[in-house]
C-alpha cells in the first residue's frame, strides 16, 4: 500500500533561529514570519558580535493512503 505525504498550508509554517555561539542559548522563538526571525539575528549580533545561526522552518504536513 502506498502513502503520500504533503504540506498542509493551513497548518501554517514557522521560522527560528537559534545562536550557535559557544555558550550562549540566544534564540528567537517561533514565530510566523521569515523575516521577523532574521530580524532577531541581526539584532543578536549588533548585541553581542554572535554571527553564526542555525535557522529551522517548521511545516505541517498530512499523510494519505493513494488509491
Amino acid at each position: 500500500m502506498k502513502h503520500t505525504i504533503r504540506h498542509v498550508p493551513d497548518g501554517g509554517v514557522t521560522f527560528e533561529a537559534f545562536c550557535t555561539a559557544p555558550h550562549c542559548d540566544g534564540n528567537s522563538g517561533p514565530m510566523d514570519d521569515q523575516e521577523a526571525a532574521q530580524d532577531w539575528c541581526l539584532r543578536h549580533t549588533g548585541s553581542t558580535g554572535h554571527d553564526m545561526f542555525r535557522r529551522v522552518v517548521t511545516d505541517h504536513a498530512c499523510v494519505t493512503r493513494d488509491e
